[in-house]
């Protein structure tokens, strides 16, 4: 049963990519938007050709964890149908987005993490874009799941489930979608986390349900008049696939070799927020934003000091 529903998700899912894929690239192409390139489209099949491969070699060892701690529940769960199924996609869902939040603020993760970002593109096959290592300790945040009762055949199927949808908000031809704007991760929210503009950095990092940035405070609506630029805030530049993956280990390495570093410098360039430096040489997310804050709000004291002058010169 476990190996056929597995097999009808992907028949049913290799042709919804197709379609989608073949809709948006001609549509791209008839709009003369260049929203594909040929170097772009194989980068994003070589490192998910990366990731599932990786995947493969470490599933067995993923399962065998979840169903120590699922034979070890702490919870006796008597959920059953529909019922069982939608709280463990809440459940799921909810643990992927701290997955997906320590990725972004702890530099080492982010490191694993970059190369779904590191893609100055954004389309349809950047969803494919994966983070190469991810399997090596993404199953971890699942174990709560485990713990509480939920098989884990079902928690590593709902995962690549979910997955479809996360796919498929990789567009930019699909506008704001109303109502569903306010609950679901939509084309609109996901554009703002690949964006590189400031006031979108380390934003939406829901899967399937907005509700959680919402609720811990890492949401941020798309702006009429902040079109996002998609990339790094620094890109590399690069179509090197050993440095696609591994730029960001580079300057890791980089940083923590100075010999000038106290230790807690050095551990903060490991396991500090991406944009840490000990000298203030490079700002960190939050940082920038402050800035940014700070200076909008300087123009505007300026702009209200520039008005009474002149409100004065008239008198």
């Amino acid at each position: 049963m476990d190996a056929y529903r597995e097999a009808l998700m992907v028949m049913i899912s290799i042709p919804i990519y197709i379609l989608v894929i073949g809709f948006e690239f001609f549509y791209s192409y008839f709009k003369k938007q260049n929203l594909y390139t040929s170097q772009g489209v194989l980068q994003n099949i070589y490192l998910t050709a990366a990731n599932m491969g990786l995947d493969v070699l470490v599933r067995g060892i993923c399962l065998l964890v979840l169903l120590f701690f699922y034979n070890h529940a702490f919870i006796s769960n008597t959920l059953t149908g529909f019922l069982y199924w939608l709280v463990l996609i809440v459940f799921q869902d909810f643990m992927y987005y701290w997955l997906h939040r320590v990725d972004h603020y702890c530099r080492v993760f982010w490191a694993i993490h970059v190369t779904h970002h590191n893609s100055e593109e954004f389309n349809l096959t950047v969803g494919f874009r994966s983070s190469v290592f991810q399997p090596l300790y993404r199953f971890l945040y699942f174990i709560p799941i485990a713990l509480c009762g939920f098989n884990a055949l079902d928690i590593l199927f709902v995962y690549s489930a979910t997955q479809i949808f996360g796919i498929l908000v990789h567009t930019q031809s699909v506008k704001k979608l109303g109502v569903l704007e306010y609950f679901l991760v939509t084309p609109s929210h996901h554009r703002v986390h690949h964006a590189s503009n400031v006031v979108y950095l380390d934003k939406n990092m829901g899967m399937l349900l907005i509700i959680w940035d919402k609720i811990f405070g890492t949401f941020q609506a798309e702006l009429e008049d902040q079109k996002p630029v998609y990339g790094l805030t620094s890109n590399i530049k690069s179509n090197n696939p050993i440095k696609v993956i591994f730029h960001e280990w580079q300057q890791i390495y980089r940083d923590v070799k100075n010999s000038d570093l106290k230790f807690a410098e050095k551990i903060a360039y490991l396991f500090g927020p991406p944009g840490y430096s000990h000298d203030g040489s490079r700002q960190t997310s939050k940082q920038l934003q402050q800035s940014k804050t700070d200076t909008s709000e300087f123009e505007l004291e300026n702009a209200k000091d520039k008005s009474f002058s002149r409100i004065a010169d008239i008198l």
